[in-house]
């Protein structure tokens, strides 16, 4: 398993706190940020997130509600709105890694506990 592969969904999971993943998240270079965003817009995607998961993760990111990557995530589409979120410039990188991967996590919660529940076959649901 990937290191961004694991701090991802280790956070999902409520075993690593989201603090630590920025920390993790700013020592890597501009690229390898960009890297990780798409890593995260592809999970959150295939956790079929939805406008309410990103309202319900929005509070938990520690981004104001007026921040760029805060006002588009709570928009409909919520895929084209992540479209626009991983497009924002370097600055809006680490606002962006938060709010994401706290769409995720309340994404994929919903997910373990409805679809994955005691069939799941997700390897990275055992972390």
């Amino acid at each position: 398993m990937r290191a961004s592969e694991r701090v991802i969904n280790e956070v999902a999971q409520g075993l690593r706190a989201l603090d630590d993943a920025v920390a993790w998240f700013s020592s890597l270079e501009q690229a390898q940020q960009k890297a990780v965003l798409h890593e995260v817009v592809r999970y959150v995607m295939q956790a079929r997130a939805t406008v309410n998961d990103a309202r319900e993760g929005l509070p938990r990111s520690g981004v104001k509600p007026t921040m760029t990557p805060a006002v588009l995530i709570v928009r409909v589409p919520i895929l084209e709105q992540m479209g626009k979120i991983i497009s924002l410039p370097p600055g809006e990188y680490v606002k962006s890694f938060r709010v994401l991967l706290s769409t995720f996590a309340v994404a994929d919660t919903r997910r373990r506990e409805t679809e994955c529940r005691g069939t799941c076959s997700h390897a990275w649901h055992y972390l």
